[in-house]
């Protein structure tokens, strides 16, 4: 019975790590050795992603649970507690840090695509624009890493701590320097073709209208030239 029940909860996690993609597959499925590291690092990233999100996750929740309480302390028992305005501050930064390395991830940071959408897909001006774009998100999460890290490192070595829980309060500008990194992980997956755009983690492939609506009018065509 237990050797059942381990090799069903065994199946589980392994339906499950493949369903999130991350599990790596057979060495033999992969044609070369170039193919099998690129594999590795996709893992690599899908892995780090998946924290990221579990990590963000936490974040809300503690967030919204603390500012919920508080709120109940307050106006029903003329009480509060003492930390409950200084940790969801702190959660809120990590967590919009985060959202910007997510952003990263999927291309879900606002676009303005008027141009981008005239020329031909998959023509050598989009691809050009694409890589515009990542070497732009490249910059700034350079930027984010570079001055955010030294601010962190500047705040580290002064005296001082957050008055109400005690922390170190360099602690709060560390999510900076840490989503600086990630935007430029996932940037340069982008430029050197490691991942694949369509290799989604957080979003729905978006849906093409344009190309839905022609179609519809080439199967409609059809339609009218059979009758």
């Amino acid at each position: 019975m237990s050797k059942n029940t381990n090799s069903s909860s065994s199946g589980k996690v392994v339906s499950y790590l493949k369903e999130n993609k991350l599990i790596l597959k057979p060495r033999s499925e992969y044609p070369t050795t170039g193919a099998y590291v690129k594999g590795i690092i996709v893992l690599i990233n899908h892995w780090c992603h998946k924290i990221l999100l579990t990590v963000a996750q936490i974040a809300v929740v503690i967030m919204l649970c603390t500012v919920f309480m508080n709120v109940v302390l307050r106006f029903c028992f003329n009480s509060g507690i003492t930390w409950a305005e200084e940790i969801p501050r702190l959660l809120v930064t990590l967590f919009a840090f985060l959202a910007c390395a997510i952003g990263v991830r999927d291309h879900m940071h606002i676009s303005v695509t008027i141009i981008y959408n005239r020329f031909k897909k998959d023509g050598i001006a989009r691809k050009i624009m694409d890589i515009l774009a990542d070497l732009s998100t490249l910059v700034c999460g350079f930027l984010l890493l570079y001055y955010g890290a030294q601010y962190t490192i500047r705040m580290a070595g002064m005296p001082g701590v957050l008055p109400m829980t005690g922390w170190p309060t360099w602690i709060q500008y560390f999510p900076a320097p840490f989503a600086g990194f990630l935007m430029m992980f996932d940037s340069l997956l982008f430029l050197f073709h490691i991942v694949d755009p369509n290799d989604l983690l957080y979003s729905e492939p978006e849906i093409d209208y344009e190309e839905l609506v022609k179609q519809q009018q080439a199967e409609l065509a059809k339609e009218g030239g059979k009758n």
